[in-house]
């Protein structure tokens, strides 16, 4: 493979190390605050395959770390590695010492715009992974790094390929930018009509479910995976609002017998009521007589309301803040049945409750077409960037 790699060079391309053109930034606080620092970044600050940083800790609220970053300068998570975590530091700040702080050594030599992009390829990654240390916690060092051996182009090969990959960070800055604005659209208006409808009657969750189906939990111990046996829904099986259906615990039929009571039917609302609890998602078709565990509760909605006002209603702030109210729990949060059974949204005719779930339904789709696009964008910049670094493809 490195010979193949070699003979595709480009001949005003070389082959150097990354600690050859790559300089670790070692400037250290001790007292960040009175630096003039006002921002601190942990790695959970640091999204993976996103260059951006949109998040990020106060230091008047207190912090240990004392590494420096300044803007332009790349930051990539050395703790867990496969994690694939690399930004661009666009504000001064303090760091965790898991993140390695870099900048490129000489510019005529390598593009500071363009290390960012060679921190993101398959083969750094790679070698930092495969040069990690640590079973629970598996950290890269600065030597392993720097000996990492890549393909550089020469300067004007460079502009050219970090102008082209740039524009689809762009693209997707730009989605980005357009899936904040409609969220924040659909949480107003969510937010606004809620409070608007609370001013009348409200109803509690136990009366907007359908008769003989009160809210349940499901199976306690599902027992190991049984080949043809039912379908059993974990939480983890509806991380962004819909059931995800590849990888389902099949349970047997002797075990799932005990349980009719929780068995779903399609449409039937399932709610998170241990561990990440206030997760929501629908039974799809495909799912009829299928079951769910005891970490989540089943709500089979009345005729006399539209489930998806019901699903709306129950992530409005006020009934986000009754659920938070009676979560419990330190390592394991939850809320118990009759707790969640009293939970009050606020009622309104059934045309009412269709117009709204409309409106919002729109902006979902919006939000999920959105959605769509950036994610495309963004398998797009990763074929672009391989292509772009190969060793021998020049823009």
């Amino acid at each position: 493979m490195y010979d193949e790699i070699e003979r595709a060079l480009e001949p005003s391309w070389q082959r150097v190390k990354f600690g050859d053109v790559v300089r670790l930034e070692k400037a250290r606080s001790q007292d960040p605050l009175s630096d003039g620092f006002e921002r601190y970044l942990g790695l959970e600050h640091l999204e993976p395959g996103d260059l951006r940083i949109r998040s990020w800790g106060n230091v008047t609220d207190g912090v240990s770390f004392t590494s420096v970053f300044k803007p332009g300068q790349v930051l990539f998570g050395k703790r867990r590695a496969y994690q694939r975590k690399v930004a661009v530091a666009d504000f001064a700040g303090v760091c965790s010492g898991d993140i390695y702080v870099m900048e490129a050594k000489d510019a005529q030599v390598l593009l500071p715009e363009l290390l960012p992009f060679i921190c993101q390829t398959d083969a750094f990654f790679e070698h930092a992974v495969g040069t990690s240390a640590g079973s629970l916690s598996p950290r890269t060092n600065w030597t392993s790094l720097a000996d990492f051996e890549f393909a550089l182009p020469d300067l004007a090969s460079q502009k050219k390929v970090t102008i082209f990959l740039q524009g689809y960070v762009g693209a997707i800055d730009a989605l980005q930018s357009l899936e904040t604005s409609a969220r924040a659209l659909q949480k107003s208006l969510l937010f606004d009509r809620a409070e608007t409808l609370r001013k009348g009657k409200t109803v509690t969750l136990d009366s907007v479910v359908a008769d003989g189906r009160p809210i349940t939990y499901g199976i306690v111990k599902p027992g190991l995976a049984y080949a043809g046996g039912i379908p059993v829904i974990k939480v983890r099986d509806f991380p962004n609002g819909v059931v995800l259906e590849g990888d389902l615990l099949l349970t047997s039929p002797e075990i799932e017998k005990g349980y009719k009571r929780s068995r779903l039917l399609p449409g039937d609302l399932l709610f998170s009521i241990r561990g990440t609890v206030g997760r929501m998602a629908f039974v799809p078709d495909t799912l009829s007589g299928a079951q769910i565990t005891q970490d989540t509760a089943r709500l089979t909605i009345s005729s006399h309301f539209d489930p998806r006002y019901v699903r709306y209603m129950l992530e409005s702030p006020n009934a986000v803040a009754q659920v938070k109210a009676n979560t419990m729990g330190l390592a394991v949060q939850g809320i118990n049945l009759g707790d969640l059974r009293k939970v009050s949204i606020p009622a309104c005719d059934l045309a009412q409750q269709i117009e709204l779930a409309d409106e919002l339904e729109e902006i979902d789709h919006a939000i999920r077409s959105i959605v769509a696009r950036k994610n495309d964008v963004v398998r797009q910049l990763a074929i672009a960037r391989q292509n772009a670094l190969n060793g021998g493809m020049v823009v």
